[in-house]
C-alpha cells in the first residue's frame, strides 16, 4: 500500500511539473516583449562595469536610452572614444567629438591650512561627520573621512592629509566619488586638454567670515576675473568655466593664479 500511495505523489508531482512547464512556455511566447537587437548590441560593446557614470542604472539601461530615447552616444567615461565609436558604427552615426571627464574636488584645504577644528568623536564618515554643525569650521569644505576612498572601484581618489585627492591617471570619471559626497563638493568636470584650471573652494560665505576658518578659502576679491575672462564671482565664490579653457587662454590663466591671494586657483590634471 505504501509503494502504491508513493508512486501516485510521484506521478501527481511528475504531471503538475509538466502542466506548469507548459504554461511558462506558453506565457514566455504569449507575453514576450520583442527587444530591439540594437539594445543588445550596444549593451555588448558597452563595458559592463554599471558605474553610472552615464547618469543610467547601467550599461543596459543606457543601451536602451541610446536606441530609445536617442540620449548622446558618448556618455560613457568608462568606454572612452573607442567605445563611442562602437556605438556610432551600430547606430549608423557620427560619433562626434568626446570631450572627457574627471573628477574635481572643490575644496583645497588641508588639515594644516584649517583655522578652526572641532572636535569630532563620531563615526568617522563624512555622511555622518556632515550632520554635525561646526566639523573643522568651514560649512562647505571637504571632511576628509573618506566616503569617497570607499565608493571609488578604480583607487583613484585617496585622502592626504585631510582632503581627498584625485589621482587623475587612475580616474575615468564614473561619478562615483561625487555621488557619495554629502557637501557636493566633488565635480565630474570636462578637461578639453589634459590640464585644466580650477577654483579648490566652495565656501560661499564672505571673505572675512572664509578667511576666519580656512587658509585657503576663496575671498571673492574678483582679480580672477580681470585677468581671465574663463574666471566670474557668484555668491561670494569664483567660478571657472573649465569646459572652455583652451592653451592659448594659458598666459592669462597663470597670471591669475599667481595673482590668488589664497592660492585656492590651481591646474589639475595629468
Amino acid at each position: 500500500m505504501t509503494l502504491i500511495t508513493i508512486a501516485i505523489a510521484a506521478s501527481t508531482l511528475f504531471l503538475l511539473a509538466i502542466v506548469v512547464s507548459w504554461i511558462l512556455g506558453w506565457a514566455n511566447i504569449k507575453f514576450r516583449v520583442e527587444v530591439d537587437p540594437k539594445i543588445e548590441e550596444l549593451t555588448e560593446v558597452l563595458p559592463g562595469v554599471n558605474c553610472g557614470g552615464c547618469g543610467y542604472m547601467g550599461c543596459a539601461d543606457y543601451a536602451a536610452a541610446i536606441v530609445t530615447d536617442g540620449v548622446p552616444i558618448t556618455s560613457c567615461s568608462v568606454g572612452g572614444a573607442s567605445c563611442a565609436a562602437k556605438i556610432a558604427a551600430i547606430m549608423g552615426v557620427e560619433a562626434g567629438e568626446m570631450v572627457k571627464k574627471y573628477a574635481v574636488v572643490h575644496c583645497g584645504s588641508h588639515s594644516d591650512d584649517r583655522i578652526l577644528k572641532t572636535a569630532y568623536r563620531g563615526e568617522k564618515r563624512c555622511a555622518a561627520a556632515n550632520q554635525v554643525a561646526g566639523v573643522f569650521g568651514c560649512a562647505y569644505g571637504c571632511l576628509g573621512f573618506g566616503d569617497c576612498v570607499q565608493a571609488c572601484n578604480y583607487d583613484a581618489i585617496h585622502v592626504v592629509n585631510g582632503l581627498a585627492t584625485v589621482d587623475y591617471k587612475k580616474c575615468i570619471g564614473c561619478g562615483a566619488c561625487s555621488r557619495v559626497c554629502p557637501r557636493i563638493i566633488i565635480e565630474i568636470a570636462p578637461f578639453p586638454v589634459s590640464i585644466i584650471p580650477a577654483v579648490a573652494c566652495s565656501n560661499k560665505d564672505a571673505g572675512k567670515e572664509s578667511r576666519a576658518v580656512c587658509k585657503t578659502s576663496c575671498i571673492a576679491c574678483k582679480a580672477c576675473t580681470k585677468l581671465s575672462d574663463i574666471f566670474t564671482v557668484e555668491s561670494n565664490l569664483s567660478q571657472c568655466d573649465s569646459g572652455s579653457y583652451k592653451p592659448e587662454m594659458n598666459e592669462d590663466v597663470i597670471k591669475a593664479v599667481e595673482k590668488c591671494p589664497t592660492k585656492c586657483i590651481k591646474f589639475l590634471g595629468e
